[in-house]
């Protein structure tokens, strides 16, 4: 009895446990679900939801005219959201067919049963997220915007994902200079130098996940569009770009070359109009823009670099063009350097014009030596103070270190100076080489290349980039005009005379270097190949025209293997084509006809026409007239012979008086509308204006008479 006791207790206390248990969990599932149901449907949706950037629309790089050199073209994930709240079942069942033909239409990828089985398996399974089509282009994703359903805008489920591609309309053109901008690498050319002002700023959308890592976007009103980046104007002129790759493929073709550089820039200004680099393919057949030599690569130089050597010796000791140098055989050694010429002189004596003309080496060594072997390091601070030392600090990254060795430097040899002279022991970028030639152009002033002349933000200019001068004068105004001399004197009897350039005239050097086939970097500098590892790169540089330089130019070709590999021969070419193009297409060269005297002695003869109509003339061509408001046909004075002066002819009032007028001078075109308004029948022969009439001025005319008029 005893145990049944203590037996219910413990059943009553386990059963009363249970149910205040039971009653706790009630009352935690009611607070939950009524009292803090927002709190935890508020966290459950944020663990869904997430904020994502919207990537802005990156800006446009155009060419100096306004050509499209780089765009950002916008490209869309489309989906649809066929259980939106707003598509009940009544627009599905009506629609529905319409909008699968439509798409079927347009995409041409699945049939119309196709795309309607995809609605209704997603209107069925209630998926809030149905993809239909990637990589869907904006004028397709306006037409899709029409279709049925859709074209309800929001409520019609139509959901859109942006991406943007980088394109470039021109392929190769210049396409190392403008770089590449692509998701995931670094920007490189003007592309990479300014990402920042390209970029824009990114907007933020809401979006959902719904299955894995898949999320839909969520047509929320407080989305934060994206602000689109800036547009970048180059100076690059997209015609003399295509031009220059053009003539650069050729020649490195033709002379089996591993790659070669061409640049075209104005004198005055530094803008670069064109900037060609292209190396021959992984495949040995076809060459493309893969790095950039204009800026990128410094090597040394060659004869190019002789210009700087007797630039240094005209300006700090006023050497004359006529100063005589002894060349002998065309050979001199230093220590165990023997500096050859590439052909034995024509005798034994040079002057410094004939040395630069026909680019003697041992000329330019003996004549360096015999000024700067005391003090070479005054040599050395003549060439830095020509800007070779030093980066040109361009816009674009990636610039070559040029290296002009110092007295000082461990590697300074006995040698180093004749060496220098004419081009070795010495490393310059094609860019550099160029600058210090369109010094001479530019008459001593040296000017900064320049790729980007502005910025714009929606067509309104936000920043301009005008032209920079890195040295005032480089040498003395007399120094110029013996360089100048020197460089005319190369094309019409030196080693660029095959240039055959009639139009105008060329000032330019050719240039043949032997340089190192693998370089070394090292210590942020160049540093040479073995010597004996050797191939020739060839190269010309020159303005034009010479008598008012307007633009300079230089064309490099490395490793030329078709037998042939002087500068003249295979660069020059290329710089021939480049010019003669600009020249053929440029009205800057062209000279007035009329620049010194008036042309027009006395006042034109003028037809027989209506007063305000040949003041309108006259003021669009500024001609000398003698004015009247009148708006009456008019006939000139021909007594006067200074200015455009008429009277007022009776050719209207005699008409309606039922008179022929004299019609001698009136356009065929005011004839045909003053007789055919009176009713008489025209015949013209011939174009022009009125010459002879058939019927004869006072004449009576009345309705139905013909004439004929004779024009000329």
């Amino acid at each position: 009895m005893e145990n049944k006791k203590q037996i219910l207790t413990r059943s009553y206390i386990i059963y009363i446990g249970m149910c205040v248990f039971a009653i706790g969990i009630l009352y935690r599932i009611c607070i939950i679900q009524f009292v803090e149901g927002k709190m935890w449907r508020d966290k459950a949706e944020a663990l869904t939801m997430q904020v994502f950037s919207i990537e802005a629309v990156r800006g446009n790089i155009f060419d100096a005219n306004g050509a499209l050199l780089a765009t950002s073209l916008p490209y869309y994930e489309i989906a649809v959201d066929i259980n939106a709240p707003s598509i009940d079942d009544k627009m599905f069942k009506t629609d529905r067919d319409s909008l699968a033909y439509s798409l079927s239409k347009l995409f041409g990828d699945k049939t119309e049963a196709d795309y309607l089985k995809i609605l209704r398996k997603a209107r069925s399974e209630r998926s809030r997220y149905e993809v239909l089509q990637r990589n869907v282009s904006y004028n397709d994703l306006q037409k899709l915007k029409t279709f049925p359903i859709f074209r309800k805008g929001r409520r019609g489920g139509l959901v859109t994902l942006q991406t943007n591609k980088r394109e470039r309309p021109f392929q190769i053109l210049a396409a190392r200079t403008i770089g590449l901008a692509r998701e995931g690498i670094k920007p490189v050319g003007l592309e990479g130098a300014f990402d920042t002002v390209l970029t824009g700023v990114s907007g933020q959308r809401l979006m959902q996940k719904i299955a894995g890592d898949v999320w839909r976007p969520i047509n929320d009103e407080n989305e934060v569009e994206p602000k689109d980046g800036s547009d970048l104007y180059t100076t690059i002129d997209i015609n003399i770009q295509d031009v220059a790759e053009h003539a650069l493929q050729k020649a490195l073709i033709k002379n089996k070359a591993s790659y070669g550089c061409a640049i075209l820039m104005e004198v005055k200004t530094g803008a670069i109009k064109a900037i060609a680099n292209l190396a021959k393919s992984s495949n040995d057949t076809t060459y493309n823009e893969s790095l950039n030599y204009a800026i990128g690569y410094a090597t040394e130089p060659g004869s190019t670099f002789k210009l700087a050597s007797l630039l240094a010796v005209m300006d700090d000791y006023n050497v004359s063009l006529n100063e005589k140098i002894n060349v002998g055989n065309g050979e001199v050694t230093y220590y165990d350097k023997t500096i050859k010429d590439s052909h034995p002189p024509k005798k034994p004596t040079l002057t410094v014009q004939e040395s630069f003309e026909t680019s003697s080496n041992s000329a330019v060594a003996r004549l360096i030596m015999k000024y700067y072997s005391k003090d070479p390091q005054l040599y050395v601070d003549k060439i830095k103070s020509f800007h070779l030392n030093k980066k040109l600090g361009l816009s674009i990254p990636g610039e070559g270190n040029p290296l002009i060795k110092d007295v000082k430097d461990k590697d300074w040899s006995g040698v180093t100076l004749p060496q220098m002279s004419y081009g070795y022991e010495t490393l310059i970028t094609p860019l550099q080489t160029m600058a210090l030639y369109n010094a001479i152009a530019n008459d001593g002033k040296m000017v900064k290349p320049r790729f980007v002349s502005e910025i714009k933000k929606n067509g309104v200019s936000v920043k301009k980039f005008g032209t920079e001068v890195l040295v005032d004068q480089i040498v003395k105004k007399e120094t110029i005009a013996k360089a100048k001399q020197m460089l005319e004197g190369v094309v019409i009897r030196g080693t660029g005379k095959d240039l055959n350039i009639t139009a105008f005239k060329v000032g330019g050097k050719t240039g043949t270097a032997q340089i190192a086939k693998t370089v070394k970097r090292g210590s942020g500098s160049t540093l040479y190949g073995d010597v004996g590892d050797r191939t020739y790169q060839a190269s010309f540089v020159g303005y034009f025209p010479a008598e008012n330089p307007l633009y300079t130019c230089i064309v490099i070709i490395n490793s030329p293997s078709n037998g042939i590999y002087y500068g003249g021969l295979v660069a020059g070419p290329v710089f021939k084509e480049i010019a003669e193009k600009v020249f053929s297409s440029n009205v800057d060269f062209i000279q007035p006809i009329n620049s010194k005297n008036d042309l027009l002695t006395k006042a034109p003869s003028v037809l027989t026409t209506r007063s305000n109509e040949l003041n309108g003339i006259a003021k669009v061509f500024s001609l000398p007239i003698n004015k009247t408001d009148s708006d009456k046909f008019v006939t000139q004075n021909q007594k006067d012979t200074t200015k455009i002066s008429y009277y007022e002819n009776n050719i209207v009032s005699q008409l309606k008086n039922g008179v022929m007028p004299n019609l001698t001078g009136l356009s065929a075109k005011d004839a045909l509308y003053l007789l055919e308004n009176r009713g008489i029948n025209v015949t013209l022969h011939g174009f022009g204006s009125v010459k002879k009439q058939s019927i004869e001025a006072g004449q009576k005319i009345v309705r139905g008479n013909k004439v004929v008029l004779t024009l000329i």
